[in-house]
């Protein structure tokens, strides 16, 4: 196994322009000790609260975190039994949307948003993807309501879903695919794989409260889109982003942006600390160097490439051309190593 990681490594690896020079760096806030959080997975934050949900379980439970000690302060549960949770979006009328729409086998023929009220009520929506079963970390959830789905991949071609119209209850609602995100490797250390695989695999997201900034992490980094308008879409496919390295997570996939423009990172796994990230925001205002040399590692764009730089793959195309320039044996190895990570992971639901 070693030996296969390190060849993996080797094969996979390539250059990456540097995160933004002066950024803060992470701070650990505390740790989270409670045995109940053991999967953390999803975060939100209204500024003197976490939000926090597990990946997988049998209810659906959002956990009210006191952010100076990551303590448990209440637990907000609802009657629906999902199947597996992975993100956590909360809306303007404060209530909560749980993303169950983790798919490890690519199995399940529908997938589901789950609104949760702070009072315990919950309204199942059933979602249907237009190209066969995806396994999807990241749930978006724009200012005006709108729910967008991030699939995970283990090349780095993540493509995009929003509901091709209103949410039906129980559903299904059909999603249309919007085009696909393509993130490079980098060198950040953490995850459960190798960072060269990690690094690329999309696990959680976030949008700011006025709606302006979308955020995005993998197992290793996280990248902020700017959204002037609130267009979560145009932002991911169109825009871009400034990465901000989150090293030493042992299994990141919870990320959250809070109201002061800070970026909050946890891990699954008791024990781990909480990350906050101040000032992450201001990023995206300028105050980031204007060369090239140290832009982003995910790459935007809906049309072809007019370089080398992979870019993100039109709606409709099979998003193969966008896979990063690692030539045919990196593909083949990173394939069989998220393989073998996908088959030692917990079976869910």
């Amino acid at each position: 196994m070693r030996a296969l990681l390190a060849a993996a490594a080797v094969a996979l690896a390539v250059p990456l322009p540097a995160a933004a020079q002066g950024q803060p760096a992470p701070v650990d806030a505390c740790t989270t000790s409670d045995k109940r959080l053991g999967e953390l997975s999803g975060l939100v934050s209204d500024g003197e609260r976490w939000f926090a949900v597990n990946d997988g379980g049998t209810r659906s439970q959002v956990f009210v975190l006191d952010p100076r000690t990551c303590a448990v302060e209440r637990v907000i549960s609802g009657p629906v039994d999902p199947y597996d949770v992975e993100d956590l979006a909360r809306g303007a009328d404060g209530t909560f949307w749980l993303s169950d729409t983790g798919d490890n086998n690519r199995k399940r023929e529908t997938v589901a948003l789950i609104a949760l009220t702070p009072a315990g009520k919950t309204t199942l929506h059933r979602l249907t993807y237009p190209d066969g079963p995806h396994d999807t970390e990241a749930l978006l959830l724009a200012k005006d309501g709108t729910p967008y789905l991030v699939a995970k991949s283990p090349f780095g071609v993540s493509d995009v879903y929003r509901p091709a119209g209103p949410l039906a209850t129980p559903g299904p609602t059909a999603l249309e695919h919007l085009g696909a995100l393509t993130v490079d490797s980098t060198t950040t250390q953490g995850g459960p794989v190798a960072p060269s695989i990690g690094s690329m695999a999309v696990t959680g997201g976030s949008v700011s409260a006025d709606g302006t900034v979308v955020a995005l992490r993998t197992y290793t980094d996280a990248y902020l889109f700017a959204a002037p308008d609130g267009d979560v879409g145009a932002a991911l496919l169109q825009g871009e982003p400034v990465r901000i390295p989150l090293p030493g997570e042992k299994q990141g996939e919870a990320i959250a942006l809070q109201p002061d423009g800070s970026l909050v990172s946890a891990s699954e796994g008791v024990g781990e600390p909480v990350k906050v990230v101040a000032g992450a925001t201001a990023l995206l205002a300028g105050d980031k160097p204007e060369d090239d040399q140290q832009r982003a590692g995910a790459t935007p764009g809906t049309a072809a490439p007019a370089s080398d730089q992979p870019r993100a793959a039109a709606n409709g195309s099979s998003g193969l051309s966008t896979i990063p320039a690692l030539g045919v044996t990196g593909v083949v190895v990173a394939g069989i190593l998220y393989l073998m990570h996908r088959r030692a992971a917990r079976k869910r639901g």
